[in-house]
């Protein structure tokens, strides 16, 4: 029972590691990213099936790529008009002692995967399902969970986004020109939308998602390796490592949120932060004019090189947050330049940029909102006030964690103001 559950332990590890890559290299074959995904599925049930008699290969993805490419020739073979390219991958398989993809080809199959995965004309929910799919070798059960969303919702998530890609006929390629710019912006927006729902998570009973992290992290230093001269791809690589550095200060013993300012830094990941500067200086280093991106990963920086709370260079975050206001204008970007306004010339002055998005559409069912304006209350004394500020937060989050939180500060409040 030990060593078979060992094999299946090695099993999916190997998947994890291998799937993206063999994933993109019957996708370069076949043109079709459904056909793909079934080939390389069928070639890890024949894994499940032999590996636990037969032990695991000494190059396991090339054992897994090797009976991928027989079951496309099979199936190639059952429909006529791809006799040619039967005859093609035959010839290609037994010419070949690793019938791996050539190093160089593996970089070019795995970023026509990312941007394939990350079109635009899926949905940001079905992105992000396949791309954690294709790529990060997650089941449909493990995204569910990671989401809180039902499994099925997901499966029907990842068949559609294969059907409207094969539908629509989204070239197996790397956009070039004027077209790679904005299909850069909607593969970076995934990776960023990954990360953020592990690091706060939107629903449930946990403040964090580990697990999501990691794997946006890792997509992200993959992106960072295949596309190394464009500036936001090491800007959000250097955001992400910065923040992830502060995971292990994020939560206490019962798993309570610590919020930024009280967290001990000595927990932070010292690695992660030299990584995310130096990602940072790469990022700067390709452009006179930083992107959403880079900035974002600016502010972090300021708050990982403070080593007190108290040595925050709170101006220097407010402006940043400006320039961010200005490439990117959101209400969210004004909401926490206001946080930082507050921080670095008073919570008036914090309060007064806050009631001005009192009416903003985007922020009426924002948990944020109130709960930045009570904070701001309570540092100007005025707990009575802010007591209903925190318990609204607290009706509008779906995170437990979090309305745990804001209503214990509501409770705070309460008392402070004589209640």
């Amino acid at each position: 029972m030990t060593a078979a559950t060992d094999t299946r332990r090695a099993i999916d590890a190997v998947w994890r590691i291998e799937s993206a890559r063999l994933i993109a290299g019957l996708a370069r074959m076949t043109h079709d990213v459904g056909v793909a995904e079934e080939l390389a599925q069928d070639a890890l049930v024949a894994a499940l099936e032999q590996w636990p008699e037969s032990g695991v290969p000494e190059n396991p993805g090339a054992w897994l790529m090797a009976v991928a490419k027989r079951r496309a020739i099979d199936q190639f073979r059952r429909q006529e008009r791809f006799a040619r390219k039967a005859e093609e991958l035959g010839r290609d398989l037994e010419s070949r002692a690793e019938p791996e993809p050539e190093v160089d080809d593996i970089g070019d199959d795995l970023l026509r995967l990312v941007f394939t995965a990350c079109h635009p004309v899926l949905s940001s929910e079905a992105r992000v399902a396949l791309t954690l799919r294709l790529l990060g070798g997650l089941t449909t059960d493990e995204i569910a969970r990671a989401f809180l969303v039902p499994e099925t919702t997901v499966a029907q998530r990842i068949v559609r986004a294969k059907r409207t890609l094969a539908r629509k006929k989204v070239p197996f390629e790397v956009p070039q020109g004027a077209e790679l710019a904005p299909r850069l912006s909607s593969v970076l927006e995934v990776v960023y939308l990954i990360f953020n729902e592990g690091y706060s998570a939107t629903a449930g009973d946990d403040w964090m998602r580990p697990e999501l992290c990691a794997e946006a992290l890792r997509l992200g230093r993959v992106l960072a390796h295949l596309v190394p001269k464009e500036p936001e791809v090491h800007g959000l690589v250097a955001l992400l490592e910065i923040q992830a550095s502060r995971a292990r200060a994020r939560d206490g013993p019962a798993g309570e949120p610590i919020l930024l300012l009280e967290q001990d830094r000595s927990r932070w990941d010292r690695l992660l932060i030299r990584r995310g500067l130096a990602a940072l200086d790469r990022a700067e280093a390709l452009t006179d004019r930083l992107g959403p991106y880079a900035l974002q990963a600016a502010i972090a920086a300021c708050h990982a090189r403070a080593r007190t709370a108290d040595e925050t260079d709170w101006r220097r975050i407010a402006t940043l947050y400006g320039e961010l206001g200005t490439i990117m204008p959101s209400p969210v970007v004004e909401l926490n330049r206001a946080v930082a306004v507050a921080m670095a010339y008073g919570p008036e002055a914090g309060l007064e940029l806050v009631d001005a998005l009192a009416t903003e559409p985007a922020l009426a069912r924002y948990h944020l909102l109130p709960s930045v304006r009570g904070d701001f209350l309570t540092k100007l004394g005025r707990h009575a006030e802010a007591r209903p500020e925190f318990e609204r937060a607290a009706e509008l989050t779906r995170n437990q964690r979090e309305r745990d939180l804001l209503l214990a500060r509501a409770e705070r409040a309460a008392e402070q103001a004589g209640f």
